[in-house]
């Protein structure tokens, strides 16, 4: 199993640590500490050893941060986990805040706090001179400091040093010199003559590489400053690369040895100060820096003609394991089954392809009320059997070689009731606006969000999260910069996949997303279109929707047309790649609305 249903933290563990981290706060002269989720490399997700916010507070999600003062905490959440925080954080340590409705900066000035202590590589440089703005003139100070949760965490696990493997070109479309020659290229026109590279799906992308640092996420932590020359100085463990041979653009050198080779840079070097560590700005004494975006960002989220073709087989791969998956669920007696043998068996139909690399992340099963859960993760502490007239949803995804993928299905178990069905055709109705989307070249992914939510809009209803994220190919399944969200103003181009999710959350009582990949296209003309230059959508993952949770009556005819026409393409698409049992379920499954 790739996925372990341990409990890795309790709100009691709690207590005694934040006791231990005041201590050091005291002695250290600081009247807070800041403790975020982020690792040095600003990632989502981060390794064993880096998760100082779970181990401080008990908080286990990809997104948030912690205050601590001598006589206060609170611990800073988003709507995707209102929920999950206060069953993992023990309310008689933690305040709850809102984030970012509440930001971090606003708080703090309501405290008494004048010593604000941080570690320089967990934040961001924007991160922390926008703090330090927001407290100018206030008297109170952001003081650079080591780590403090890390001098009292004894049993911290080491630093991850699998070996990385190399990514094919017939799978990336680009070998790593063409790739270096662009990014050189794009480095230099902005006046730069060096770029310090911080995120390790940036690397991992420039140097045709994959590795096992981050689980789910076949990544390589590492440090890199390339020059505009094509030489490249890579920081990391050397033994991590040793498979793959001497490469002359390449000097590995320590992880320990980054600062003192930033501190030796004397060019003018080009800086992401949304992603790199603010450290990075204090070692870059000698240097001009010059800001801008990570060079890599934008052409790795446009996947070439080689990464589109491999996700496309990827998904129909995973497409076919989700059959198999679904039927053999539609045979079980609902009250025999748990969340985690349900999680176990979908783990087992993709492991089954002979082709499965990893998951791409912990699978979210919520059966009835942990569906309201929007990011739950199931634990032996949590497991719940499943049950006859509630609904499961789960969200999943796999890691292949030719592409990374992400869907999410919520399944009747029985016969829902009329609310489930309402909420699920609204949803469904969002879902269908985004996949038939076409939109001029410049439209950003906050102007199409509001497509997938007027349907529940129209309800009096919403979602707490965005309705889509990018995902990489045999990368992070959460990639950026493109997303469909109300604050995002990227403008979408060719190339970039995202997911397709909205979504209805009950809290007590059911979840509801549906979600599909899809990849962003230059659309067919368009009968009496005016000649502008239109985009749109190609669907990605082709998995049957629960047809018993639709209110046909409720779709407009294009809606109808749509799904019945999504339905057969997924026949047509899978009905020679699943067992015989499967397939019988299949042609069932598709039978039009």
């Amino acid at each position: 199993m790739f996925q372990s249903f341990d409990v890795t933290t309790r709100p009691e563990q709690a207590a005694p640590r934040v006791t231990a981290l005041r201590k050091e706060m005291l002695d250290t002269g600081l009247d807070a500490f800041l403790v975020p989720r982020a690792d040095a490399h600003q990632g989502e997700y981060v390794a064993p050893c880096d998760e100082r916010l779970a181990w401080l507070t008990g908080f286990t999600g990809s997104a948030g941060f912690a205050v601590m003062l001598a006589s206060q905490a609170a611990i800073f959440t988003d709507g995707r986990y209102t929920v999950q925080v206060r069953a993992q954080c023990d309310p008689k340590l933690f305040d709850y805040i809102d984030w970012p409705a509440t930001s971090l900066g606003t708080w703090l000035l309501k405290t008494d706090a004048a010593k604000i202590g941080f570690d320089p590589w967990l934040h961001s440089i924007r991160e922390v001179e926008s703090l330090r703005k927001t407290l100018l003139g206030t008297g109170k100070e952001m003081i650079a400091t080591s780590n403090l949760v890390d001098r009292i965490w004894t049993d911290r696990p080491a630093r991850p040093s699998a070996p990385v493997s190399k990514q094919p070109v017939e799978l990336t479309g680009k070998t790593s010199e063409e790739k270096f020659a662009e990014i050189g290229e794009a480095v230099a026109a902005q006046g730069a003559e060096a770029v310090v590279l911080t995120l390790p799906d940036s690397l991992s992308w420039l140097l045709n590489i994959r590795g096992s640092d981050i689980a789910h996420n076949p990544v390589v932590q590492a440090f890199g400053i390339l020059t505009i020359t094509g030489r490249l100085m890579l920081f990391d463990d050397a033994a991590k690369y040793a498979d793959l041979g001497p490469d002359p653009r390449i000097s590995i050198l320590p992880r320990a040895a980054f600062g003192m080779a930033l501190e030796e840079l004397t060019c003018r070097v080009l800086v992401d100060t949304n992603t790199a560590p603010f450290a990075v700005k204090t070692m870059l004494k000698n240097a001009e820096i010059v800001e801008g975006d990570d060079p890599c960002i934008l052409p790795k989220a446009c996947k070439t003609p080689e990464e589109i073709a491999g996700t496309r087989e990827a998904h129909l791969r995973d497409g076919a394991a989700m059959v198999e998956f679904l039927s053999w669920l539609s045979e079980q007696p609902p009250e025999n089954l748990t969340e985690i043998e349900v999680v176990k068996a979908l783990e087992s139909f993709r492991a089954a392809t002979n082709q499965l690399k990893e998951i791409s992340f912990d699978t979210i099963c919520g059966s009835g009320p942990n569906g309201a859960i929007v990011h739950y993760r199931v634990t032996e502490d949590t497991n719940r059997a499943l049950r006859e007239g509630e609904l499961l949803l789960i969200d999943s995804g796999a890691q292949y070689q030719d592409g990374t993928t992400d869907i999410t299905r919520t399944i009747a178990l029985g016969d829902p009731g009329f609310e489930e069905r309402a909420a699920f055709t609204a949803v469904l109705q969002g879902m269908i606006a985004i996949s038939t989307a076409a939109f001029p070249r410049g439209v950003a992914g906050a102007h199409l969000d509001a497509l997938a939510r007027a349907p529940l809009w129209r309800m009096g209803r919403d979602y707490d999260h965005g309705t889509g994220h990018g995902v990489g190919s045999y990368l992070s399944v959460h990639e950026g910069p493109q997303r469909i969200s109300r604050t995002s103003l990227l403008p979408l181009q060719e190339g970039m996949i995202l997911s397709n999710e909205p979504g209805y959350y009950r809290e007590g009582a059911f979840g509801i997303r549906i979600e599909n990949l899809i990849a962003t296209q230059k659309a067919p003309d368009i009968e009496g279109a005016d000649g502008r230059d239109m985009l749109n959508f190609e669907t990605l993952t082709w998995v049957p929707i629960d047809r018993n949770l639709i209110l046909a009556d409720e779709l407009a005819p294009w809606e109808r047309d749509w799904i019945n026409d999504y339905h057969e393409t997924v026949w047509e698409k899978l009905k020679d790649r699943v067992s015989e049992q499967a397939h019988v379920w299949l042609r069932q499954a598709v039978t039009p609305v």
